[in-house]
This record gives structure tokens, C-alpha cells and sequence, in this order.
């Protein structure tokens, strides 16, 4: 699919306006924030005030009425920049679930107050410690009573819950057995978090790599009113779907941008350090892997365009979601490889925020779905190869 001219002139200048935004949170201000395991909250404050953190809802809800391909922009720019988009991406690909699936009263509620700021939709509650990425074998159930359901379960690695006043989750509302297909029977849900965080949630944070305010989630009889209820009853799995295929697009935009740091950090320091009486640039030993790196970066950013603009256009997305998804990823941690093995020593140095946005980008291979299964996922549905499992 081509873009128009139009299209590109749009997203160009939401990159220099992305761009500009970062200048006021250099490296410095997401290293302290990494070192203290703090939240970006005066980044993505701003974020949102300036109309980009809204730019999937539509202008009659109060935002700026862009697609995906306008919203990967602005991820893949801050990444580029040096920031962490995962702060606050959340609110980009769940918003996905709720414009396709989310009735007229459910986005007159949530979405002006989520435009303006004074709601933040930051977390998706899908992965279960006994089934991963195994969505369809999940075992937190949401039980009817009366006009409400009460949830209960347990779901682990869902991130930003401490810093979110709303979070889309799916349970189980007819057992697996019950079902014709796996993926029926399972239903999504709007749940308004300071309402039940103490009061049936309970919320333990998770120390990991990296600064992604993580956290395990315990569901007892957890009480959400019916009418918060995402799509229709049982047929969740395509409400989360259409929020999965938007966050493999948008994940691999800020892959695309890690790479694209990678690269300018890495050729800066090539052009300027100097052993033996020359710079190390001048070596085909460090020249070849940051050229290869970039050519692979320019390729995978092409798949990013092309699955942005499928789904924008409604089509049907998942392989070129997957595929970019994988492919900017392997592509950004070889590029943070190449900018390690350039700076040599001083990679490791905190100062360099390289070893930052290494781990960072790391996380892509395995979240949110890892490198095997969309190869999986590939072989079956691309290639029509038999189903492995």
C-alpha cells in the first residue's frame, strides 16, 4: 500500500514535534528515572497535553482522530530520541479494543476524560502465570451475578497497574470444555482500578531488567458492573485481538526507533574515537555491522508501514503485524549489539544510556509475544504448514 503524500507530511511533522517534546527529557532524566525505578510522570503528562499520547481517539471524544500509522510514529520518535515509550504505549493499543468493540456509552464515558488526561487507560491484563502466551487456556474467570460479574484469578507481568486509572482484562465467563472453539467463551472488561485495587485486587509489583513498573495481579471476587463489559459476552478473544495486532505494530515502531538510536550512537562515537591514530570508523570491522544494522532497520521500518496501513484500512493485519514485530526487534537488538561492540568498555558505563535502552530493547524477542510463536503463527496461517501444536 502507498501513502499518500499528505499522509507522510502529517507524519513527518508529528516527528519533529515528537522530537522536539524529548528534547525536554534528555537521557539524563530517564537514566535518574531508571536508576530509582520511577514513573515518567511529567513526560507523559506532557505527552498528553500536547495531543499525542490521545491521537487514536477520534475528535468528537476529544483527541486528535489519527491511525496507527500517525501513532507509531510518535512511539517510534521517542525511542529514537532516547526516551522509553512503554511508559505510557499501553494507552495507544488498548484504545484499538476499545473504538472497534466499545459501545457509544462505554467511549462517551471513558474516552474525552482519557483525551484530556484525567484518565489513564495504561494497562492489558491477558498474561496468567500457568499459561503465558497460551491466551486461550487462561484461568481468571468472570462470573454473572446479578448486574454486576465478580472476577477471579491471577494474571502477572501487566504492567503500569500502579500508574493507570483504568485497565482492559479477559477472563473466562464459559469454561474451555463448554465451548466449541478455545477461543470462545471469553470475555473482555473495562475495570475501573481505584475502585477495586485493595477492594478485591490486590497488586504486587515486580522487580525486573528494566523499568516497566510490572506487576503481579490477584483477583478475588473482584466486582465490575455489566455494563463495563467490552463487546459482547464470550467473544473476547477478538476484542483483545484487534488490541494485540495494534501493539505488535506500534512495539515494533519503538523497535524501529531503538535501532535508529542505536545507529546514530554508535556512528557519532566511530566518527570521533580514535586507536591507533585513526578513528575506529574508518574500519571496515565496525563500518560493516552498523551498515548492516541499518539496512535492516530501513526494512523492518517498511513492514511497520505496510501493517499500519492495513490496519487503518481495516484489513486484515496479523502476519504483517507479527512480521514486523519480530523483525524490527531482532533487528533493534542487533543494532544495540553493534552499538555495544563499537563503544567497547564505555557500553557498559550507565553514563553512555546505552546499557539502558540494550535491556530495553531486549525485552521485544519474548513481549509481547515471542520470536517462535509468530514463526509458528507464520508457518500455519501464512504458509499453511501443518499446526505444530
Amino acid at each position: 500500500m502507498h501513502q499518500s503524500v499528505e499522509k507522510t507530511e502529517q507524519a513527518n511533522a508529528i516527528r519533529e514535534g515528537v522530537r522536539a517534546l524529548c528534547k525536554g527529557f534528555d537521557e539524563d532524566y530517564w537514566l535518574k528515572l531508571d536508576r530509582n525505578s520511577q514513573y515518567p510522570t511529567e513526560f507523559v503528562q506532557e505527552l498528553t497535553q500536547s495531543g499525542y499520547l490521545s491521537a487514536l481517539i477520534p475528535e468528537e471524544y476529544g483527541g486528535a482522530g489519527l491511525g496507527i500509522y500517525e501513532a507509531a510514529a510518535i512511539l517510534e520518535e521517542i525511542s529514537h530520541s532516547g526516551g522509553h515509550p512503554g511508559a505510557c504505549h499501553a494507552q495507544m493499543y488498548v484504545m484499538g479494543a476499545v473504538l472497534r468493540h466499545g459501545t457509544e456509552e462505554q467511549k462517551q464515558q471513558y474516552l474525552p476524560k482519557i483525551a484530556s488526561g484525567e484518565l489513564r487507560l495504561q494497562s492489558f491484563g491477558i498474561t496468567e502465570p500457568s499459561t503465558g502466551t497460551d491466551t486461550t487456556n487462561l484461568k481468571t474467570t468472570a462470573t454473572r451475578d446479578g448486574d454486576r460479574y465478580l472476577i477471579n484469578g491471577q494474571k502477572v507481568w501487566i504492567s503500569r497497574v500502579e500508574h493507570s486509572d483504568l485497565m482492559v482484562i479477559l477472563a473466562r465467563t464459559t469454561s474451555r470444555g463448554k465451548c466449541k472453539k478455545k477461543t470462545d467463551g471469553m470475555s473482555a472488561f473495562i475495570v475501573d482500578l481505584p475502585d477495586v485495587i485493595g477492594n478485591g485486587l490486590t497488586v504486587q509489583p515486580i522487580d525486573a531488567m528494566i523499568n516497566h513498573h510490572a506487576c503481579e495481579l490477584f483477583f478475588d471476587n473482584v466486582s465490575v458492573p455489566a455494563e463495563n463489559l467490552l463487546g459482547q459476552e464470550g467473544k473476547g478473544f477478538r476484542v483483545v485481538l484487534d488490541g494485540m495486532n495494534a501493539e505488535r505494530i506500534l512495539i515494533a515502531a519503538e523497535c524501529v526507533g531503538d535501532g535508529k538510536y542505536f545507529i546514530d550512537k554508535a556512528c557519532a562515537y566511530a566518527r570521533e574515537r580514535e586507536v591507533f591514530g585513526r578513528p575506529i570508523g574508518q574500519n571496515q570491522g565496525v563500518q560493516f555491522p552498523l551498515a548492516r544494522s541499518f539496512a535492516e532497520i530501513e526494512a523492518a521500518s517498511l513492514m511497520v508501514e505496510k501493517a499500519a496501513n492495513l490496519f487503518d484500512a481495516g484489513q486484515p493485519c496479523g502476519a504483517e503485524a507479527n512480521m514486523a514485530k519480530m523483525l524490527a526487534s531482532e533487528a533493534s537488538w542487533r543494532a544495540g549489539d553493534a552499538c555495544m561492540q563499537t563503544h567497547g568498555g564505555f557500553a557498559f558505563a550507565k553514563e553512555y544510556h546505552i546499557e539502558r535502552k540494550f535491556r530495553e530493547t531486549r525485552l521485544y524477542q519474548i513481549a509481547p509475544i515471542s520470536t517462535n510463536l509468530i514463526l509458528s503463527y507464520i508457518s500455519e496461517h501464512v504458509l499453511d504448514l501443518p499446526r505444530s501444536f
